[in-house]
């Protein structure tokens, strides 16, 4: 038997909160406090009714390349399955987030999502 092949995921929004990840996973995650170099925040603004109604925010939190090096992301990286990471797909479909790979501050390679 083989064990279940995990992957990285880095969040710097609303994977970290502990509902959302027992809505999406039926658990709490275990992370650790890493950075994404090269980018800043940005914000989205949201434009479905019944999101803004279920989170009471307007807008998202949103990822931008930055050209200013100093520049940096803070953020969790959780260790998921691959059934989790797909989980995060649809989660974060609503908001129209594409996911791609990145390189953390700390070396290790992770998916992210950001809106384009």
């Amino acid at each position: 038997m083989t064990a279940a092949r995990t992957v990285l995921l880095f969040s710097y929004g609303s994977l970290q909160n502990k509902g959302v990840q027992l809505d999406n996973f039926g658990r709490e995650l275990t992370g650790r406090a890493d950075a994404l170099p090269g980018y800043a925040r940005s914000l989205v603004p949201i434009d479905d009714p019944a999101v803004i109604a279920a989170t009471g925010e307007s807008h998202y939190a949103n990822l931008r390349a930055s050209p200013q090096p100093q520049d940096e992301v803070l953020g969790t990286v959780f260790e998921i399955s691959e059934q989790e990471l797909a989980a995060a797909d649809q989660y974060e479909e609503v908001a129209k987030y594409q996911r791609i790979s990145v390189t953390l501050k700390s070396g290790d390679r992770a998916w992210v999502y950001l809106r384009a």
